[in-house]
Formats: structure tokens, sequence, C-alpha cells
């Protein structure tokens, strides 16, 4: 006997066979190269050093352990992609999304990441030491014990994120850098030049750690704690 079928099951039927498949699945076993889809894949523990990522779609990767020195992330996605202990020493990744990523102790030491977001990112006690960060967006981001030492600093955007203990003390600000509502326990200020940063409140600068030659906005004035002692592990 021949089924009957409504007007709306023939369209409902219509739609899903003739619909364009929108998502592929991530190729997982491919090699290192530009746009490649790595998404959630697993890549713990290797050797990429110097790969060429451009432009990858690497959401929510488990890079823990992994070496990307000196590799090419630029624009490439990396939101939500773990980097725990993971290096990207001397990499390329300019305008490169790092939004809510998880990295604590990973190394970014001489990254150039200029315009990258690390938006929300968790970088709890990572290296950013000679980094050069103009333009980039830490908003929201965790950096407890975070080291810039001569990173450069300008146009950066530290507003709402945590920057408790971390060391700016030797970085670089050529211009302005965005402080509103940012943690700034003990975090360390000797000698920058914070004149023409904004967002800056005195009540940061009462619990930021700098000394006589720091500089601060106008209407700032240097709490009497300052210098702050030597910081204890």
């Amino acid at each position: 006997m021949a089924m009957h079928r409504s007007p709306l099951g023939l369209l409902a039927f219509a739609f899903l066979a003739f619909a364009p498949i929108s998502t592929r699945a991530a190729d997982c076993g491919s090699t290192a190269s530009p746009k490649l889809d790595w998404q959630e894949c697993t890549k713990k523990n290797l050797m990429l050093q110097g790969s060429d990522l451009e432009g990858a779609n690497l959401f929510g990767t488990d890079f823990s352990l992994t070496d990307l020195a000196g590799a090419n992330v630029k624009s490439a996605n990396l939101e939500k992609a773990t980097l725990v202990r993971a290096s990207l020493e001397g990499a390329q990744a300019g305008g490169a999304n790092f939004a809510k990523i998880e990295a604590y102790r990973s190394s970014f030491a001489k990254i150039v990441a200029e315009g990258a977001s690390f938006a929300g990112a968790e970088l709890q006690r990572a290296n950013f030491a000679g980094a050069k960060l103009t333009g980039a967006s830490f908003e929201k981001a965790e950096l407890g014990r975070a080291d810039f030492d001569e990173a450069v600093l300008t146009g950066t955007k530290f507003s709402f994120a945590n920057l408790s203990r971390a060391d700016l003390s030797n970085a670089t600000f050529e211009g302005p850098a965005m402080f509103d509502r940012a943690f700034m326990f003990l975090t360390r200020i000797e000698g920058l030049d914070l004149s023409a940063a904004t967002g800056l409140e005195q009540a940061q600068i009462d619990l930021a750690c700098g000394d006589a030659s720091t500089k601060l906005p106008s209407g700032l004035a240097a709490p009497a704690t300052w210098p702050c002692p030597a910081e204890q592990e």
C-alpha cells in the first residue's frame, strides 16, 4: 500500500535530502600546513617547531607540552585551545585569536603577536619576556605572576584583567595602554612610564608596586607603601 506523506512532511524530507553540509570533521591526522582544520584535535607533547599554521582552525586543540617555537600562527583561531606548559617562543602570531585559552606556565617569550587577542585567557605564570604585543588584548585575562620583561605593550588592553603579582617593570610603553578595572595587587610597575596609560585609578596604584621612577597619569600619586619588598615565591 502506498504511503501517504503530508505536504509538511514532504517539505521536511526535501530539506534534509538537499540541505548542504555546514560543517566537516577536523582532519586530525593531517600534517601541519596553513589553513588546516585541527579543531578539538589532540596534539599533546609534540615537536612542531617552525610549523606553518597560518590561518588554521585550532579551536579547542590540545597542545599541552607541545613545542611550537618559531611557528607561524598568524590569523589562526586558537580559541579555547589548551597550551599548558607549551612553547610558542618566537612564534609569529599577528592577529591570532588566543581567546579563552588555558596556558598556565607556558612560554610566549619573544612572540610577535601584534593585534592578537588573549581575551579571557588563563595565563598564570606565563612568560611574555621580549614579546611584541602592540595592540593586543588581554581583556578579562588571568595573568597572575605573568612575566612581561622587556615586552612591548604599546596600546595593549588589560581592561578587567587580573594582573596580581604580574611583572611589568621592564616593559616598554611607547604610547597608551588600557587598565580599566584591572586588578593590580602587587603588580610590579617599577620604573614604568605610565603617564599616557588610560583607565588607571588611585586604588589600583595603591595596590601595585612602583618606585620613585614610576611615572603616573596626571592626578595619581605614589603611595607611601612604595617601594614594595622584593617578590617572594
